[in-house]
């Protein structure tokens, strides 16, 4: 339907100008967030129009499986399942608008426009939040298993180093070299391998100074830990490994009067309940010990299991595991848990005991990621991006203004009036569906401006022909818009088709250029036909009886 109403044209245009303009006013957002682990309303104020990393400083990460760590039964749905894990834990982090995307098939890419904690973000992408409950070994199944150990460790060539040996550790050598080293005593000899060999010297099997341990626990001097994790890796040591145990680290180190421990621990190797069966995680403060701690909620599934495998260990102790780590030493199981437990955050912040409980809420990795590309863009870079994108931009426009108003006159101002209509209907439009702008969608921007008078200029040149032929003014306009119609529309259509596999095969900047191109082609048709054509018929209302046109 064409609108032939000049009352109505102008009605039209007066409401995309004050759409555009209410699209674009900045406005108070109140917003839903945790605060000292209670929701409570903010309100902050909101520019319509949001920058994107090149423009405002943040992190750039691209991420892959690490299949080093775990490996992917199927990477393509792990992939999937991992970009919806982060999209839930970066809404929840606080960054406004983060850009998570697959790239390709094996790699997701994370765009944090100004982040003021990277390191924090970095923990919260990677973290794999796999949480398990497990029993410890009651059975002290590793000093048993031991001298097995050992024993395969030094046909492998493996000595204790220098330090770790037992004083007298010639009782030792002779009971790996062989029967015919061994002694009268073969439990004492036993005794010695303990203490002097290449893996038990490591492990403190007995108590350390005035430190208890528990069923389960040992102890390794900071120093030594990567070498005796090495060791407990080595083929030929893990096939000895008891059966149905497993064995992982403490999180944090331990200090035992001067020195500095990592524990140990051997658990069993099926656990009561894992986080799958996790529906909620909220930090808190123990009123015990004014500590941070996590309380959780299982679903209906996990308390049933949950409530029978704490109530087959009533006295035994339960180490609770996240991402293959144990959180602290392990509780006693007093009585039956079912639903609702906590984890204590013992000498960590309350931040980190916000981070757990938000990487929890939006569930485990299914597995690990790796950073493969880490870029760090800073706050003054993405302001001069600003201050010359907007340069290039007026200087670019400033250029058009001249060309068009020096060779159409009259003709030409309308043009440049309704480039001005064009410009804040494209950042109307940008705002109102909450677009990011980047420095490619900057550029997307000026590109179209020059898009914007190209079809002026078809319309005008239309306009000459016809009153070179002798027609008169109105007539001459009527027919310029009308058979210049179809040109404007082919090459506004083609360039749009372009743009569009643009959008869709492209990623990150390209994306941005793309649908800042095709908004601004979409307000380019708008202005060039409808706007200024409704400047041109405002113009012969004022002027009915014209007979020369300033074209």
């Amino acid at each position: 339907m064409v609108v032939t109403s000049l009352k109505t044209r102008i009605g039209i245009t007066l409401a995309m100008v004050v759409v555009s303009v209410i699209a674009l006013i900045p406005r108070n957002v109140t917003r839903r967030e945790r605060i000292n682990g209670v929701m409570r309303d903010t309100t902050i104020r909101q520019v319509p129009l949001n920058l994107g990393l090149d423009l405002q400083g943040g992190m750039h990460l691209g991420l892959e499986l690490d299949q080093s760590k775990r490996v992917s039964a199927d990477p393509a749905k792990d992939i999937d399942l991992a970009l919806t894990v982060l999209r839930k834990r970066l809404d929840e982090f606080g960054v406004t608008e983060p850009l998570i995307q697959k790239q390709g098939s094996d790699r997701i890419v994370v765009e944090l426009a100004g982040i003021q904690e990277p390191a924090r973000a970095k923990q919260i992408v990677q973290k794999s939040a796999f949480l398990e409950f497990r029993i410890t070994d009651r059975t002290e199944a590793l000093d048993k298993a031991l001298p097995a150990m050992d024993r395969a460790l030094s046909r492998l060539g493996v000595r204790a180093t220098s330090g770790q040996a037992a004083a007298t550790p010639s009782a030792v050598s002779q009971l790996l070299q062989g029967d015919s080293g061994k002694g009268k005593d073969s439990t004492a000899a036993d005794s010695a391998l303990l203490t002097g060999g290449p893996l038990s010297s490591l492990i403190e099997t007995a108590q350390a100074a005035n430190y208890p341990l528990y069923p389960g626990e040992y102890l390794v001097e900071d120093g030594a830990f990567v070498r005796a994790d090495s060791l407990l890796n080595v083929p030929d040591v893990k096939a000895l490994f008891p059966r149905k145990y497993d064995f992982r680290w403490g999180a944090t180190s331990t200090s035992v009067g001067a020195k500095s421990y990592r524990s140990l621990y051997v658990l069993e190797d099926r656990p009561i309940v894992t986080g799958t069966n996790l529906v909620d995680a909220k930090e808190d403060i123990d009123p015990l010990t004014s500590g941070p701690i996590v309380t959780f909620e299982l679903d209906r599934r996990g308390a049933r299991e949950f409530g029978e495998g704490t109530a087959k260990n009533v006295g035994n102790y339960m180490a609770i595991l996240l991402d293959d780590r144990v959180q602290g030493r392990p509780p006693v199981i007093q009585e039956r848990i079912e639903r609702k437990g906590q984890i204590t955050m013992a000498g960590k912040s309350f931040q980190e005991a916000r981070d757990l409980a938000l990487t929890l809420r939006a569930g485990a990795l299914p597995v690990p990621l790796k950073i493969v590309e880490e870029r760090q863009v800073g706050a003054s870079l993405g302001e001069d991006s600003v201050r010359q994108g907007i340069t290039a931009g007026l200087v670019g426009t400033l250029m058009v203004v001249i060309i068009m108003i020096g060779i159409y006159q009259l003709s030409g101002v309308l043009a440049v009036v309704a480039l001005a209509f064009y410009i804040l209907f494209s950042l109307g439009l940008l705002a109102f569906i909450e677009a990011t702008l980047t420095l490619p969608g900057l550029a997307g921007l000026i590109l179209s401006v020059g898009i914007a008078v190209d079809a002026n200029v078809l319309i005008f040149e239309r306009i000459r022909e016809e009153l070179e032929l002798g027609k008169t003014v109105r007539l001459s306009i009527d027919e310029g818009f009308r058979h210049a119609m179809n040109a404007i529309v082919d090459s506004n259509v083609t360039t749009v088709i372009t743009a569009a596999f643009l959008l869709f095969l492209g990623t990150g900047p390209v994306k941005g250029f793309a649908v800042t191109l095709i908004l601004g082609i979409g307000a380019s048709m708008v202005t060039a036909v409808f706007v200024t054509r409704t400047f041109y018929m405002i113009w012969l209302d004022r002027a009915p009886t014209m007979t020369k046109l300033s074209i």
